[in-house]
């Protein structure tokens, strides 16, 4: 099976990072002229996956992700991890882009493995997530009898991935990385949000735990 997301897919891809990096507190209306509203019931899960995730690169604080999903339980779940692996995956952006122009004592900080280290062990980490939560979106957008499972291992490994790389990003920062004025404060405390919403990581793998034993 061909788990890679379509050429169409891609471009929405392409066209939402554009678009939200230039606009990152969209409005309705906007929302609505480019076709996102009603995109989970009208189109594949999986668009609406593209589009959860860019919103999280931008910290999109508005209430599109929960109007779209609903009160569905999985869906809530893939939502947020896809959210969440937005997060994670521009956390360890600021991280790498500070920590190769950082210089300290005549190097690159980013040379120093004390420093490197937790910043790959980072991108490792919400790696992983976006491939579950992308197993995740494709059970959703399929009807898989694995949906429950794949949603809630998304869901506990993403939040964590987007808490560990916020941390990782403001420790790497520096003295900086704790200001009110640097964006990275806002982008943990929407983890941190995200990892206790449905659920804490440790309470999703014990229902992993118990559907597996179940099986």
């Amino acid at each position: 099976m061909d788990f890679s997301f379509t050429p169409e897919q891609e471009d929405l891809r392409r066209e939402a990072r554009t678009f939200l990096e230039a606009n990152p507190a969209p409005t309705p209306e906007q929302l609505e002229e480019l076709g996102w509203v009603g995109v989970v019931d009208s189109e594949s899960f999986l668009e609406a996956a593209v589009l959860f995730e860019e919103l999280g690169r931008v910290l999109y604080g508005g209430p599109y992700i929960a109007n779209e999903v609903g009160e569905d339980r999985q869906k809530q779940l893939a939502a947020h991890a896809l959210e969440a692996v937005g997060i994670g995956s521009r956390a360890v952006e600021m991280a790498v882009e500070y920590i190769g122009e950082r210089e300290q004592f005549g190097k690159k900080i980013g040379t120093y493995q004390a420093v490197s280290h937790p910043v790959v062990d980072a991108y490792v980490a919400v790696e992983l997530a976006r491939s579950l939560a992308y197993w995740a979106a494709l059970c959703v957008a399929t009807g898989d009898p694995q949906t429950d499972v794949a949603c809630a291992a998304a869901n506990a490994r993403a939040t964590e991935a987007a808490v560990r790389a916020c941390e990782t990003s403001i420790q790497v920062h520096g003295g900086i990385g704790f200001t009110f004025e640097h964006p990275l404060h806002r982008y943990y405390k929407r983890a941190l949000e995200l990892e206790s919403a449905l659920g804490f990581g440790r309470e999703l793998r014990a229902e992993i735990a118990a559907y597996l034993l179940a099986s």
